[in-house]
């Protein structure tokens, strides 16, 4: 299949995507943001068009990613501190994508029981340490190596609500709400002080430029709990995160599941986040919510259905791109990408021709 948007030369310009997020005015190209690319996609882009870095080379995974985003367009590379993962209990079965399988199989959260359900759990509990001088590694090497057209988009911060619910499991937390209330307190204090380091240790790159919070928050009709214990355990966390990236002169952008109606006037209002992203057709359009939702107010990331690229022809992915540019690209305040993530269950060539139609837009 040929791609002739992605034949061409484009100039890529961090600047411009930050303009794009800020809403000054209609950009002259289409810019681009995903989450992520699931890597089986990375790689099968690197393969089908000789991208990848010498296997060889100890940086071969980080030099195959930016050759990656530069082939496709995108303006940055999402980077996140070193040592930072938190376990959880989580449950593996074998992955059924047909053409770009995960070897390790998929992983599921336990929605019944985490690794903290009481305070003697708490106290014994590894919490990942983003003070360490080793976190910083994966930052220092993409600053010092990013070509100088791209930036640093900060990854995995802010996960206050999945963290809460996953430390926890679902079902605990959920009675852990009336029977050990101090005990979610103090895990949202820790969630809170880990977050913030970890935003000052970011905020320490200059090339570093925006901030993606990802934070998912509810479900196909609705939130996980209560709006008003929403905003006291996740939003007021996420509020003194978007300020203090806000006093550092960056945009806080937030990917976030789920039905957010309840609370997306408090986003906007209150936490004021910079931008909005993960859309999904049964919930909200994206085209309607730049003609007539909050895509007045703050930038609109994404909004290519997941289930739609999974099950649509080329030509039907191709039009729906050209319509969702034609409505939300005027005036500014609209990056392209899909409705949640790159996955690899999404067939190449049915991402391929997302990204491409972008990159022929208004040629």
């Amino acid at each position: 299949m040929k791609y002739e948007g992605l034949e061409r030369p484009i100039a890529l310009d961090y600047r411009g995507l930050l303009d794009a997020i800020a809403r000054k005015g209609t950009p002259k190209r289409v810019f681009h943001m995903e989450l992520f690319q699931d890597t089986e996609i990375m790689y099968a882009i690197a393969e089908r068009f000789s991208l990848a870095a010498d296997r060889a080379d100890p940086h071969y995974h980080d030099k195959t990613y930016i050759a990656v985003q530069r082939f496709c367009g995108f303006d940055y590379v999402r980077v996140s501190l070193d040592g930072m993962a938190v376990p959880m209990h989580k449950a593996t079965v074998a992955d059924t994508a047909t053409a770009l399988q995960r070897a390790g199989g998929r992983t599921y959260q336990d929605e019944h029981t985490g690794p903290i359900t009481n305070w003697e759990e708490f106290e014994r509990f590894e919490w990942p340490d983003p003070a360490r001088a080793e976190a910083t590694e994966s930052l220092e090497w993409y600053s010092k190596h990013l070509p100088e057209d791209m930036c640093i988009v900060a990854g995995s911060i802010g996960h206050f609500c999945e963290f809460l619910t996953w430390l926890t499991g679902y079902e605990t937390f959920c009675y852990a709400l009336y029977d050990q209330r101090d005990l979610l307190e103090a895990i949202t204090d820790k969630l809170l002080d880990i977050y913030r380091t970890s935003l000052e240790r970011y905020l320490e790159f200059d090339r570093l430029k925006i901030v993606f919070a990802s934070d998912d928050m509810g479900f196909k009709t609705g939130l996980l709990f209560s709006a008003e214990e929403m905003k006291h355990f996740v939003l007021e966390p996420h509020k003194m995160l978007a300020e203090a990236t806000h006093a550092a002169g960056r945009p806080y952008l937030l990917h976030s599941c789920g039905n957010l109606a309840e609370i997306m006037d408090y986003l906007v209002t209150e936490v004021r986040i910079d931008g909005k992203h993960s859309f999904e057709d049964t919930i909200e359009d994206v085209r309607q919510l730049a003609v007539d939702g909050y895509g007045r107010d703050i930038a609109l990331i994404g909004g290519i259905d997941v289930d739609f690229l999974c099950r649509s022809t080329v030509e039907e992915i191709r039009r729906r791109v050209r319509e969702t540019l034609d409505v939300c690209m005027p005036g500014g305040g609209y990056c392209l990408g899909t409705g949640n993530s790159v996955a690899n269950y999404i067939p190449l060539d049915n991402y391929l021709a997302m990204v491409d139609e972008g990159r022929l837009y208004g040629s």
